[in-house]
């Protein structure tokens, strides 16, 4: 992991630096599969702007401004792109596996009106086993389309002890389009799915124990099942010296197991991010890669 710093918006309420699942949904971008020479490494340094609910269905929010690193390896295992970083474990057309990340930041009770009182919940970090199937590409290679099936185990933390909270099962479709705007360079992403979790997961994060329990907020025990859908639309382009990004998240617990918890307050969010990073350097060696 990469050590940061990140400044919060005091005025939002409570996500504290960069998780694993806001880094991948910030340079979440389409990657065409023309293979090309291209640099073994990049890399280089940039800011982002986020701002997103504090959890899912909460009905505050978060903003923050933070530097983020610029990274690209095109190793023949270790892969790290601007869509994501995995370690590819098995590939063939059209099937691939590797290692699903994501995560979610920590949030300070005391601050949202919702959980006050309660205890805080710690940053968590999700991973776990993923398959890949392309469904379909088109022959100039400009979209790509591919089910994703991750298995995550999730773990809370507040650096201080880790435990295990529960497992997610994220299934999405992911559509990658190289110039959708033309031959300008850009690309786009765009990822849809649903989200289960088991009971464990859902207690940790929308249960409340009689103990903590008022009038506005009463006792509830969240079951397992299903979690609701995302949908996330990205764009970016690498420019010669610098490299732009951008991204929108859409998030609805309608219909979730736990969408009557009192911690619910909002059924659906919505998430944003920019972000600019300057290429600093890129290794001489070249190999054969999906541009």
């Amino acid at each position: 992991m990469v050590s940061f710093w990140a400044k919060r918006d005091t005025q939002a309420r409570p996500i504290a630096g960069l998780t694993p699942g806001i880094a991948l949904m910030l340079v979440l971008a389409a990657a065409g599969a023309r293979a090309e020479p291209l640099a073994l490494w990049e890399a280089g340094a940039g800011a982002a702007a986020l701002s997103f609910p504090a959890y899912r269905g909460s009905n505050e929010r978060q903003s923050w401004l933070l530097p983020v690193p610029y990274i690209i390896y095109r190793g023949e295992f270790l892969q790290a792109d601007e869509r994501r970083m995995r370690g590819l474990f098995y590939q063939t057309d059209p099937l691939e596996a590797d290692v699903s990340i994501n995560g979610s930041v920590p949030v300070d009770s005391g601050k949202n009106e919702a959980r006050r009182g309660m205890p805080d919940l710690d940053a968590t970090l999700e991973i776990g086993p993923g398959l890949n199937l392309k469904l379909m590409e088109a022959g100039d290679h400009r979209t790509r389309v591919e089910l994703r099936l991750p298995l995550r185990a999730v773990f809370a933390s507040d650096f201080s002890h880790v435990r295990h909270i529960g497992w997610v099962f994220q299934p999405q479709v992911n559509v990658d389009i190289r110039d959708p705007l033309g031959n300008a360079g850009w690309k786009l992403g765009l990822l849809a799915g649903p989200v289960y979790s088991d009971q464990g997961y859902n207690r940790y994060f929308y249960s409340v124990e009689p103990a903590f329990a008022t009038a506005a907020r009463p006792a509830y025990s969240a079951g397992a099942g299903y979690g609701g859908v995302q949908m996330i639309a990205a764009l970016s382009k690498r420019y010669r010296e610098f490299w732009v990004g951008a991204f929108v998240k859409w998030d609805s617990l309608q219909g979730a197991a736990y969408a009557d918890s009192p911690l619910v307050r909002d059924r659906r969010g919505v998430a944003a991010g920019f972000s600019i990073a300057w290429i600093l350097g890129e290794s001489k060696t070249r190999v054969e890669a999906a541009r």
